[in-house]
């Protein structure tokens, strides 16, 4: 009866009906459209949502990484720079430490060759004191007796009396220590040779 009103009303309106689908067939295009909704809506929705929002968790989850990988680069970063810092201090108090031993290296070296120095100065000193003297007790052996030969000659005896001749020794040479010194005797001192003395 439906149809029959419907094809109807298509005669009535002229040659309009080729363009539009019968009532029929639009209702039950509707109803089948309404069941696809219902069921996509009821399974097929709540999986594309669920896929969605596991893809939308995994993409937060690499962001979220790739902020913590950054956040670590960052601090390695940080790290690497302290630690080039504190080996540039290291570095430098060590170059100081080293400097300072070697001042103090070199200031007790330089100490060590003065006391050295000095030691050797003082050895050369009681040497050469050490040496005077035994020139002088030569020097005056020989000139005593010298000079008691001499006496033996100028007077024609000989000398017998030990303790005699020892004061006259002892006087002559006093006296030559304090007669000032003559031109000959100078040129002896300073290394004249032998000859030129005699």
């Amino acid at each position: 009866m439906l149809t029959a009103a419907v094809t109807a009303a298509d005669q009535e309106a002229g040659g309009t009906s080729f363009l539009l689908p019968p009532l029929y067939e639009i209702f039950w295009a509707a109803v089948v459209l309404l069941l696809i909704l219902l069921v996509v809506g009821r399974f097929g929705l709540p999986r594309i949502y669920r896929t969605l929002d596991e893809r939308a968790e995994r993409i937060q989850q690499g962001l979220d990484l790739t902020a913590k990988a950054q956040a670590e680069q960052a601090d390695a970063e940080k790290r690497a720079a302290r630690l080039v810092e504190e080996a540039r201090i290291e570095a430098a108090r060590i170059r100081d430490d080293a400097q300072a031993q070697a001042g103090q290296i070199i200031a007790q070296a330089r100490a060590t060759a003065q006391e050295e120095a000095a030691a050797i100065q003082e050895g050369a000193n009681r040497q050469i004191l050490a040496d005077k003297q035994a020139a002088q007790i030569s020097l005056r052996t020989d000139v005593g007796m010298l000079a008691a030969s001499l006496a033996e000659r100028i007077v024609g005896e000989q000398l017998r009396d030990a303790e005699l001749s020892s004061r006259v020794i002892d006087r002559f040479l006093d006296e030559l220590e304090a007669a000032p010194p003559t031109p000959g005797l100078d040129r002896m001192d300073r290394g004249a040779p032998a000859q030129e003395a005699r």
